[in-house]
């Protein structure tokens, strides 16, 4: 619903998150109307009412990402900034100090880390999502 940015139906729910079936979609409408976050309107879509907040991660325009990752943005950009006065002082025949490229060093491996770690965490959240709306296997008996 917050990336249409419009009301939705369940078959429009049913599709866009990939559940089994229309039902399973209203019933999580269900809770989430019953929790305040989405209500029904008169031709009975839904409409979201508010944005949840989700420990770890951010609303970034209609997109929910990982905290992480935009601190994983912070450093690349701290990291950029450094490789170029390394490129500078090079160019120039400067001698760079061992203090600022150890800062270098430790700069990208805090950029690799959150990356990573954001990465996982999108991955392990949207796997939960999948598997806990994948269709139940009823094994049946025959006799």
């Amino acid at each position: 619903m917050a990336k249409e940015g419009r009301p939705v139906g369940t078959r429009a729910v049913a599709r866009g998150a990939n559940l089994s079936s229309p039902s399973v979609a209203f019933r999580h409408l269900q809770k989430l109307e019953a929790l305040g976050l989405i209500m029904k309107n008169d031709y009975g879509d839904f409409v979201l009412k508010e944005k949840a907040n989700i420990t770890g991660h951010v609303w970034v325009g209609k997109n929910l990402l990982p905290r992480l990752l935009l601190y994983s943005f912070f450093f690349v950009g701290a990291f950029g900034a450094e490789i170029a006065v390394v490129i500078s002082g090079f160019l120039q025949g400067a001698v760079m100090e061992t203090n600022f490229l150890f800062l270098t060093a430790m700069t990208a491996a805090a950029m690799i880390l959150f990356l990573v770690e954001a990465v996982s965490l999108r991955r392990k959240t949207t796997a939960r999502c999948v598997k806990d709306d994948a269709p139940k296997n009823n094994a049946k008996s025959t006799k």
